[in-house]
């Protein structure tokens, strides 16, 4: 599967972005699908997943109540919800699919998009 992630920009803090991946070549429909970021000169962290059906989200500590993460089967798309970003969200944010153990842990996870930046200044 191709993930491709989009919607990363500049954003001052306080404000909201909507990050959004899209999958071609195989049907996400029953596989989760989640959010990683990476600050620089950081590991890339888990910030939000979703399982197939969407029934059950998952949130970094950090996110929860500001980020909302939600999946479009018919699509074959993962959007990220932002609100009242903080410069510590800033950072390369990662699509991922097809996860294997937990899915706290980005190495269980088997498939990555390249990557969209965003940057939030204070």
């Amino acid at each position: 599967v191709q993930l491709q992630a989009s919607g990363g920009a500049l954003v001052s803090a306080g404000g909201s972005l909507r990050l959004s991946c899209a999958a071609s070549g195989h049907s996400l429909h029953s596989n989760g699908l989640g959010w990683f970021r990476q600050g620089p000169g950081t590991e890339r962290e888990f910030e939000a997943a979703i399982s197939w059906s969407g029934s059950a989200t998952y949130y970094a500590d950090s996110v929860k109540g500001r980020f909302t993460i939600s999946r479009d089967n018919a699509k074959n798309t993962v959007d990220l919800q932002m609100t009242n970003l903080k410069p510590e969200d800033a950072g390369v944010y990662y699509c991922a699919a097809d996860p294997d153990g937990s899915w706290y842990d980005l190495r269980n996870w088997r498939s990555w998009g390249q990557g969209t930046l965003v940057t939030v200044s204070s």
